[in-house]
């Protein structure tokens, strides 16, 4: 990089290093003087909150395996002596365990966000199919960490979803044996469960680092769906929104701690501290929170699909639950060519606003619905499956039918000229109080 090209640093140490090196400069350049639009609100946040947490879990989980030992008939006994032996390790272990959910509010947030103002639209498909794929590493991240400590709750998880995969036609077993690496989950699958929870979150780093890029690339979307026109429209990132990053980091700081602290197993199951025993099945085998909805689709799917009135099946009910619970998440990588309407936030598609705010309410339904055992009632009377059955046509529908169908037809409110213009026109609108009096 040419030296007319750095920033210049008032600090001689930090300038001595630019010269070298200019990290500095590229900093300045990304997080400095970076232009982004002035209108955000505090939902843009969580961007940044996500990034923290994932830096947290990193850090405690590094802490955590040097303490751990990845073998069947001592991972139960090890996380004990973590939480009771260990200087400070039953604080990282909560940080860690707490981390997990809080990581999950963060980025399901995010997500939301991004689905209201219509971030996944043209130019930033490819951002939105990066943010996808880290939230489809997380899941498998989160699900691994799960079954670590060994526990009734954990070890089961893993015999019963891994189970599934057996379900996929000709690749089905053999993939259950890798995974298991035998006949049967024990001390292998554990091994190959810590070797990676370790390793994803690496990965996941590396594909956050694409997501950025691609941010920085293309600029951020904003609550208007409109994109700036000048620097009217635009403030430097620092010190306008690292200032206000600080501030809603800190609250769900402070939310994650309260948590952590003094109701650090909320979250958690009572067979989650009972030692795996493959001979006895808990009652009622239950996922953490954040995989509550995809489990309830998995269950929705109790029929077989084929020629009706005929013997002749096409995809069986277990292979249909799979496919469902994949398809759920697959939904969102090909969002922006299912959502092809011109405006991009929902501020100015009314019924597009609704239909959301309704899958929302959907999704908490269906986390409810998987929460629950397979054969709960619903008032005394009705199966509560018929209402995940329901919510799951839903969810598909809102994505294959609703979309498309909103694309063509649905007409949008008027769109101001500007960022400037809207943010302009939003204060005069509001008297200040002494106008008032």
């Amino acid at each position: 990089m040419a030296s007319g090209e750095r920033a210049s640093f008032k600090n001689p140490v930090v300038n001595w290093i630019d010269e070298r090196l200019p990290v500095f400069t590229l900093m300045n350049k990304e997080y400095g003087v970076f232009p982004t639009p002035r209108n955000f609100n505090y939902f843009w946040n969580f961007g940044a909150i996500a990034m923290v947490m994932l830096v947290l879990m990193l850090v405690t989980g590094i802490v955590l395996a040097m303490h751990y030992t990845p073998h069947a008939d001592h991972a139960f006994g090890s996380v004990e002596r973590i939480m009771r032996d260990v200087n400070w390790g039953w604080m990282i272990r909560y940080l860690h365990m707490n981390g997990a959910s809080f990581f999950f509010i963060a980025v399901y947030i995010h997500i939301f966000r991004g689905m209201y103002y219509g971030s996944y639209k043209k130019p930033r498909e490819l951002l939105w199919i990066f943010g996808v794929l880290i939230f489809l590493l997380m899941m498998a991240t989160a699900f691994m960490g799960y079954t670590l400590p060994w526990s009734q709750m954990g070890g089961w998880a893993a015999t019963v979803i891994t189970n599934l995969f057996s379900a996929i036609p000709l690749i089905g077993g053999p993939l259950v044996e890798l995974l298991w690496g035998g006949f049967s989950v024990d001390n292998p699958t554990l091994n190959r469960f810590f070797a990676l929870h370790y390793l994803l979150p690496f990965v996941i780093f590396a594909v956050v680092f694409l997501h950025v890029w691609a941010l920085h690339i293309t600029g951020s979307n904003n609550p208007l769906g409109i994109e700036p026109k000048g620097k009217q429209d635009t403030l430097p990132f620092h010190p306008y929104y690292t200032a206000k990053d600080t501030f809603g980091l800190s609250i769900f700081l402070i939310l994650y701690l309260l948590v952590s602290f003094y109701a650090p197993n909320m979250f958690a199951h009572p067979d989650h501290f009972v030692e795996f025993n493959p001979m006895q099945t808990p009652p009622h085998i239950v996922p953490e929170w954040y995989f509550l909805p995809f489990y309830a689709i998995l269950r929705a799917i109790t029929f077989d699909i084929g020629i009706p009135f005929t013997e002749i099946v096409f995809i069986p009910a277990k292979l249909g639950g799979v496919i469902a619970m994949f398809g759920a998440v697959a939904m969102l990588f090909i969002m922006p060519w299912l959502d092809t309407h011109p405006v991009k936030s929902a501020r100015f598609r009314p019924q597009y606003k609704l239909f959301l705010l309704l899958l929302v309410v959907d999704f908490l339904i269906l986390g409810y619905v998987g929460m629950e055992p397979a054969d709960a009632m619903l008032f005394g009377s009705i199966k509560l499956l018929y209402l995940g059955q329901l919510c799951t046509a839903y969810y598909f529908a809102y994505f294959i039918v609703i979309l498309p169908w909103l694309s063509r037809t649905e007409k949008a409110l008027p769109l101001p000229s500007s960022i400037s213009e809207a943010v302009l026109n939003k204060h005069k609108a509001k008297p200040s109080p002494e106008a008032a009096a």
